[in-house]
């Protein structure tokens, strides 16, 4: 019985080729499309899934209040807390001390930079790193020891070759002995790095470690899997008060599987994250797929005409309504089916694609359990989805009006077909209409004025002797011709960076709570940046001149009160010589804290270049290059562009925008593909009409118009449904941005006139074709 539904159902969809190819095609594009977003979903989701203690590692963030609002911090907890956690909370079985860096390895004329970290010893069974060399218990036994990833050991060492005992020069300076190599992190964890060594070997050369006043670690516990986390939660959110006497900040437990998903907060609480995209992602692959079975269901029914007189003749022979749901059901799981092996081959070429938009590697296999049950059970729903309705809906013709000839397509039938044709056009028109506003957000927001010149300006890390040589440097580029100005700093322009607060100052009130950055700088910085000096001077290039002399932010002019604040000093000791206008950084959506600067090139982390106008790019790097080579051999020559910095803070809202942009193409594309297919059965059930209008002298424009004008009332519908709903979706969204687009009404009629374009030109092309037919062709059987 199975083997003759499916010869059957084979044989229909062979003989109806065109109908079934955009059945396929349509169902093919939205099972490619879920399976593209259930691929980044599995990505997402599986961030630090590869770590065996997953379950049971923590971070250690610190909420602080500051102005009355609480919040939340990370790589902001002092030394001692790993080691007081460990041994006066119970449940506590392993802490550590982590501080990333980065390091120039150095073996022979190999010369590598590698991000990693210092680390206490429980780090490494912490993150349950597997070694294929050394041991994991003794690989910090030496204070000089080091443990690699494969990766590293193979760049520096050769693939055949043992790392172990091998020595590796640090940044020019210092060196340490391989101890230990471990396999290579996959690329979807929160917390990745290179290379792990001793912090014992960081706390020798900065005291400043064992103070609960410096806020520089990143801490990470582990509990006994029989712990309860809220009792623990509670008595690691006491310690700090308890040996501060402060109870302003407050660390407490963030789990290991939040990290990725769960990394966002707001007044001290977490708010979500990236869950929030996980969540709306899988939702549309969902609507993707419903609107490509829509268009099966639309057109099994609207042929169901042709599909009648099968119906009633089985029904005389003797067949049963379930055989005959079962006929249809099989044809619909048949078709699921072909959409689904040609959805295989769009995956491969499409994949490589998606990953350059989205900036990760993801990658399809047929070999993969998990992906091959995923997609069967994509292709088993949409089939059974797909089919149901069609199914139940031709097993109810009665054979006695189906061979009488009596109209067989019922009102209810009718109206579903329309409804989803308009549901449809809903979605596509939503889609559209976020694609709009989202690109006006991500736009408005890049528009922004900064507070400084980001254009051409050229971030370069500080290594090895540029501190040192910075002057000679500095003589050397601007001898070219080609470098207009040259600027150290302590932390990125577009970071958060240091930061202290219970300052004095003359004037104001209420300044202990007051959050404020602190900057490092040489006096050409504000030059370079494009930072607008607005009260007072600058600093001289004689760092010694101005050594206790301080510039400050308007921000924070204005919390020393009213009138100049020339001359007044900070914590009695700084006075002020200059004001600089606020500029953007950390968050790019709202008001950043406080600055204050101080004339001090020694904490330089950063240079900054810029160019003369005029100058090529590719020379003025060349320059840069030819004077760092020269003062700082012995390091590579890194840099960024800060307007590429600054467009990768909007990786998420890009994201969304590209992704909109893919699903309301799909959409569309999906819905015109049903359209066409409705288009041309109505133009072939109405192929008699048309010729006695032909013959009765109306114009190919008014076929059109009729045949044309019940589907474009439903795309109207549709605009007047959707509307309200993009408004509600992207007013929410918007409201999680403080600096935000306003919804203009301009994004709606575009996204309007679009799809009625789009639907027009559908349409028209089936209507077209069909009135130019010659009426004696028509009309020649009766």
């Amino acid at each position: 019985m199975i083997k003759n539904y499916i010869k059957i159902a084979w044989r229909n969809l062979w003989k109806n080729k065109g109908y079934s190819m955009l059945n396929i095609f349509g169902l093919a594009i939205g099972i490619t499309c879920a399976a593209t977003i259930l691929l980044w979903v599995e990505d997402e989701v599986g961030y630090d899934a590869n770590f065996e203690k997953q379950d049971v590692v923590y971070y250690v963030p610190t909420n602080q209040e500051y102005e009355g609002e609480w919040r939340t911090f990370f790589q902001a907890t002092p030394g001692p807390l790993a080691e007081v956690l460990k041994v006066e909370v119970p449940g506590i079985v392993g802490s550590a001390r982590t501080k990333g860096e980065d390091f120039l390895f150095q073996v022979g004329e190999t010369s590598i930079n590698k991000f990693g970290r210092y680390a206490d010893p429980d780090f490494l069974s912490m993150f349950s790193l597997s070694f294929v060399e050394g041991n994991l218990e003794t690989a910090f036994n030496d204070v000089d020891a080091m443990v690699i990833s494969q990766e590293t050991a193979t760049q520096l060492f050769g693939e055949n070759t043992s790392a172990i005992n091998k020595v590796i020069k640090i940044n020019n300076l210092e060196s340490y002995t391989v101890s230990g190599v471990y396999e290579d992190l996959p690329h979807n964890v929160t917390y990745s790095f290179d290379w792990v060594v001793p912090f014992e070997r960081f706390a020798q050369d900065n005291e400043w470690v064992k103070e609960y006043g410096a806020n520089f670690s990143d801490t990470f516990v582990e509990l006994s899997p029989e712990a309860n986390f809220d009792v623990v939660n509670r008595k690691v959110k006491a310690i700090l008060p308890m040996k501060t006497e402060d109870d302003e900040t407050i660390a407490f437990l963030f789990s290991m599987k939040d990290w990725h998903l769960k990394s966002v907060f707001e007044g001290g609480k977490n708010i979500g994250g990236q869950i929030t995209y996980v969540r709306l992602f899988s939702l549309i692959a969902i609507i993707i797929l419903l609107i490509a079975c829509i268009n099966f269901m639309n057109l099994a029914t609207a042929r169901s005409e042709k599909r009648a007189n099968e119906v009633g003749v089985r029904k005389v022979l003797g067949s049963g309504r379930k055989g005959l749901i079962s006929q249809f059901m099989a044809e619909a799981i048949i078709t699921a089916t072909l959409s689904a092996v040609l959805s295989v081959v769009l995956l491969k070429l499409l994949v490589p694609q998606f990953n350059m938009m989205i900036d990760k590697q993801l990658d399809f296999s047929l070999f993969n359990p998990i992906h091959i049950a995923v997609l069967l059970g994509i292709t088993l729903i949409c089939g059974l989805v797909a089919g149901w309705y069609p199914a139940f809906y031709l097993s109810s013709f009665r054979p006695v009006d189906v061979l009488k000839g009596a109209r067989r397509t019922k009102g209810s039938a009718s109206f579903i077909r329309k409804g989803l044709v308009a549901t449809q056009f809903v979605v596509s028109i939503v889609f559209i209409i976020c694609t709009i506003i989202v690109y006006q957000q991500v736009q408005h927001v890049k528009g922004r004025d900064l507070g400084y010149n980001k254009e051409n300006l050229v971030k370069i890390p500080v290594t090895g002797d540029m501190i040192k040589n910075f002057n000679p440097i500095e003589a050397d580029m601007k001898t070219t011709g080609m470098i207009e100005s040259i600027g150290l700093i302590n932390s990125d322009i577009l970071s958060g960076g240091n930061n202290t607060s219970g300052l004095s100052w003359q004037g104001g009130v209420d300044t202990e709570d007051v959050l404020v950055s602190v900057r490092d700088i040489t006096a050409d910085f504000f030059n370079t940046a494009g930072l607008e000096i607005i009260e007072g001077r600058g600093f001289s290039n004689n760092p010694a001149q101005d050594s206790v002399n301080i510039i400050v932010s308007e921000s924070f002019a204005k919390l020393m009160g009213s009138g100049s604040v020339i001359g007044k000093t900070i914590e009695e000791d700084y006075p002020v010589i200059g004001v600089v206008k606020d500029y953007v950084y950390d968050d790019m959506y709202g008001s950043s804290d406080p600055v204050i600067f101080f004339n001090d090139p020694s904490q330089g982390r950063f240079m900054y270049v810029k160019a003369k106008p005029g100058v090529a790019t590719t020379a003025a790097l060349a320059t840069m290059e030819a004077s760092l080579k020269k003062f700082n051999s012995a390091f590579p020559f890194e840099y960024e562009f800060v307007d590429d910095t600054y467009d990768a803070k909007f990786k998420s809202e890009k994201l969304i925008g590209n992704l909109s942009q893919v699903f309301a193409l799909l959409a569309i594309l999906i819905s015109c593909l049903g359209l066409f297919g409705l288009s041309a059965f109505t133009a072939d059930q109405r192929r008699k009409e048309i010729g006695v209008r032909k013959v009765l002298g109306s114009s190919i424009t008014g076929i059109v118009g009729l045949l044309s004008k019940d589907f474009m009332r439903l795309v109207f519908m549709a605009i007047i449904i959707a509307i309200p709903i993009a408004w509600l979706l992207m007013q929410n969204w918007l409201e999680g941005y403080a600096y935000r687009v306003t919804i203009n009404a301009w994004a709606f009629v575009i996204a309007g006139a679009v799809a009625i374009l789009i639907a027009l030109f559908t349409i028209s092309f089936q209507a077209i074709n069909a009135a130019r037919v010659n009426p004696v062709k028509s009309l020649r059987s009766e």
